[in-house]
């Protein structure tokens, strides 16, 4: 599998030159580390495939757009703090990218005011900090859903909430247990980890005792691959089915077959979606980065949708001044790997899939929810 260093177009954070002021500048803040690392280098050369197909339309305005890489997997003060740094020394014009929300709560507050900001990770709902626009899927389009389809369709009714300790599973456990009391069947048992947590076996025995027939599982990264494999070790994957909203091909493979079945997962985008203009976007992807290259997964493609956002708003308000990428936010649509993508209180609108692992593939199986918003 590639790495970084096979890959001389994604250079490692590094203090950059003085941007040309013939070009547009974007910083682009994805993990390089932490639990969310093992999927960032997807999100850097989809940013970067993006920015690729972007300039070779005639850039922004004219201009050729370039990428400045920062660690968001870093702790987020520090992030926010060199994100900040740059935008005080006039070097970004933006900032796009896919990082956990606590990183965005702290970021978005610095810059949002100064520059646009574009969120492209799935995440808790409520961001409504003018200058950020969100494209990733929220709880009342992805979760509410899939639980849903997972009650009518495998017969799920009795959950236990598995999540990492921060903004994100707590808001979107929440949202479960509003659900499991509006099905009457509150949830089981909510149980958070730290971020990075490795031992699950205290977790593993309060689901056994919890009685539920699924998991929910709002781990980050890594730490739910750690979980999928003391799952199976474990033999809970013969008892109780899996459903994540974060779960992308790079942790199946991981996590390995073993460990996946009777897991599901709910997103705007999975590799193996079968329409035409996510097979094309495949197929873009292979001929830029090869076959060596980690596969372009729901977070990767994520920021692919989100610097198009970035340069369908610069091209529809024909500058790239915050204000007036603002003023027109509400006329943009731009097609892409999702499909058709419109933009309606600064929250992208898009179609959300439910998919099934298959070893260390997803078989998409139905769509759940198509124009749903957060409000």
């Amino acid at each position: 599998m590639l790495t970084v260093a096979d890959l001389p177009s994604l250079p490692p954070t590094i203090p950059a030159p003085r941007r040309a002021d013939d070009e547009v500048r974007v910083a682009l803040v994805t993990p390089a580390q932490g639990p969310a690392g093992m999927f960032g280098l997807s999100c850097r050369m989809c940013a970067e495939l993006a920015a690729a197909e972007v300039n070779a339309a005639g850039g922004l305005l004219g201009r050729p757009l370039t990428l400045h890489h920062v660690d968001g997997g870093a702790p987020p003060g520090a992030v926010a703090e060199q994100v900040a740094a740059l935008v005080r020394a006039g070097e970004v014009d933006a900032v796009v990218g896919w990082h956990i929300s606590a990183v965005r709560r702290r970021l978005a507050p610095r810059v949002a005011g100064q520059i646009p900001y574009v969120y492209t990770a799935l995440y808790e709902g409520g961001e409504r900090t003018p200058g950020v626009f969100v494209t990733g899927e929220t709880p009342a389009n992805q979760l509410a859903p899939a639980l849903d389809w997972m009650r009518s369709e495998l017969g799920v009714r009795r959950w236990v909430v598995v999540g990492n300790d921060y903004v994100w599973p707590r808001a979107s456990a929440a949202v479960a247990a509003r659900w499991a009391r509006s099905h009457d069947r509150p949830l089981a048992d909510q149980i958070f980890v730290p971020l990075g947590t490795r031992d699950f076996a205290p977790v593993l025995r309060r689901v056994e005792l919890s009685g539920a027939d699924g998991v929910l599982m709002l781990l980050v990264g890594e730490d739910a691959v750690h979980f999928n494999r003391a799952f199976a070790d474990a033999g809970h994957h013969h008892r109780r089915t899996r459903l994540s909203t974060l779960m992308d091909e790079t942790m199946l493979l991981a996590s390995g077959a073993r460990a996946t079945q009777w897991l599901y997962s709910a997103a705007g985008y999975f590799e193996d979606l079968a329409t035409s203009d996510a097979l094309e976007f495949t197929s873009r992807f292979g001929d830029r980065f090869g076959m060596r290259a980690p596969v372009p997964s729901s977070p990767g493609e994520s920021c692919y949708e989100g610097m198009n956002l970035y340069a369908a708003l610069v091209r529809r308000a024909g500058s790239v001044r915050r204000e007036d990428l603002l003023a027109v936010s509400e006329a943009v649509h731009f097609g892409g790997p999702r499909g058709d993508v419109v933009v309606r209180g600064a929250h992208a609108v898009q179609d959300v899939y439910v998919a099934e692992a298959q070893g260390v593939h997803f078989d998409v199986l139905d769509r759940l929810s198509s124009g749903v918003r957060e409000n």
